[in-house]
């Protein structure tokens, strides 16, 4: 059992204070320092409990297990995917280019109506969640998923091209209660390049 794989917590991509003043270094150390690396822990402990049941061959609470693992492990993956779709603001471009844009614009009529679609599902979502677009391979179509928690209202096989947390966690220290106020200062440190990226990818 030693050489399985368990799940890591990535380094941030940039410093700590590198996305102020619209994320600040406490807010941002604490998210991942503390919030991310908690769900690592979290997944990692359910596969070792996994693997002890095998081992022993007793039984376990699979329906209980697999529920958590997917909520610990969603909040891991999600997190991973949203540090990378950050970037400093004086490196963060205003709008998207390239295949992006086009994509875009073709499904929302302008890059301001999927900024306010976007916005909307982030500052709407019930409880604790997310705000993501998604990519469906089958209708080669953008698709704005706003999922709750790490793990509800997740569409199967879609490619997440973009995230933001709206977690009180994300933005506590920082905006207090004012969720819309957190989402409106997101637009100044999207990482554009690594969006479109990711959509290349997916479409190519």
């Amino acid at each position: 059992m030693a050489d399985k794989k368990k799940y890591v917590l990535p380094d941030l991509p940039y410093a700590g204070n590198a996305l102020e003043p619209h994320i600040s270094e406490g807010q941002l150390v604490l998210h991942h320092d503390k919030h991310h690396a908690a769900y690592v822990n979290g997944a990692n402990a359910i596969l070792e409990r996994l693997e002890k049941a095998r081992e022993s061959g007793s039984d376990i609470d699979m329906k209980a297990t697999l529920k958590e693992l997917s909520f610990q492990a969603g909040g891991h993956v999600l997190h991973s995917l949203f540090w990378q779709n950050l970037a400093p603001a004086s490196k963060a471009k205003k709008e998207p280019e390239g295949v992006l844009a086009e994509v875009l614009k073709k499904e929302f009529g302008s890059f301001e109506r999927f900024k306010k679609e976007f916005t909307s599902a982030a500052v709407s979502t019930e409880g604790s969640g997310w705000a993501a677009l998604s990519w469906c391979g089958m209708t080669g179509r953008p698709i704005i998923m706003q999922i709750e928690k790490h793990n509800v209202n997740v569409y199967p096989m879609f490619r997440i091209l973009m995230l933001l947390d709206v977690w009180e966690h994300a933005y506590y220290l920082d905006y207090k209660n004012e969720r819309a106020k957190f989402a409106e200062a997101f637009w100044n440190i999207v990482n554009w390049d690594e969006v479109n990226r990711r959509l290349e990818a997916v479409i190519k």
